[in-house]
């Protein structure tokens, strides 16, 4: 086997971390010009209490993103007085929701929100594929086989096919 020339060949990882950071550039472009403090991974979180999530659990629900990301997006939040926890009737759990500030912030972002969907909207227009499906669908793949398996399997692959053209 050759050298893979990888500058010419980007690995999906590196080309998803890379897509990942220009979008965020640009949000936080948008940020300061709004004024605000604000970090692009309050969004899922935001947007999930607005529309009405109450627990980590059900924010994890609605997003793709781990509990884990999740629970430490939560508490940057409540040191930032954007959200505050409660008991829950069950008991069982905190339930979280918006303070006073948090719902200004959500009030403030809610047509920002609107633009950027529009935004990608038109990116996916420009690119003739719809990104956020295609995205989606890598996800479910990636969900029933993992990334792993998958190399293991085009490793063993690769293995035979040496094995028979010898």
């Amino acid at each position: 086997m050759g050298r893979m020339d990888f500058k010419q060949d980007p690995g999906l990882g590196e080309l998803l971390r890379y897509v990942g950071e220009l979008v965020e550039q640009g949000a936080d472009e948008h940020y300061r010009a709004m004024s605000l403090s604000y970090r692009a991974r309050y969004t899922p979180v935001l947007r999930a209490l607005h529309a009405g999530a109450q627990t980590v659990t059900a924010i994890t629900e609605r997003t793709r993103l781990t509990q884990g990301a999740i629970s430490q997006t939560v508490a940057l939040l409540e040191n930032g007085g954007l959200i505050a926890r409660h008991a829950l009737e069950d008991g069982r759990k905190s339930g979280i929701r918006l303070t006073a500030a948090g719902r200004t912030l959500v009030g403030k972002l809610e047509r920002h929100w609107v633009a950027t969907f529009a935004a990608i909207d038109r990116l996916e227009a420009e690119l003739g594929y719809p990104l956020r499906q295609v995205l989606e669908a890598a996800a479910e793949a990636l969900e029933r086989e993992g990334f792993s398996a998958r190399v293991t399997a085009a490793k063993a692959e690769m293995e035979r096919k040496h094995l028979h053209a010898d």
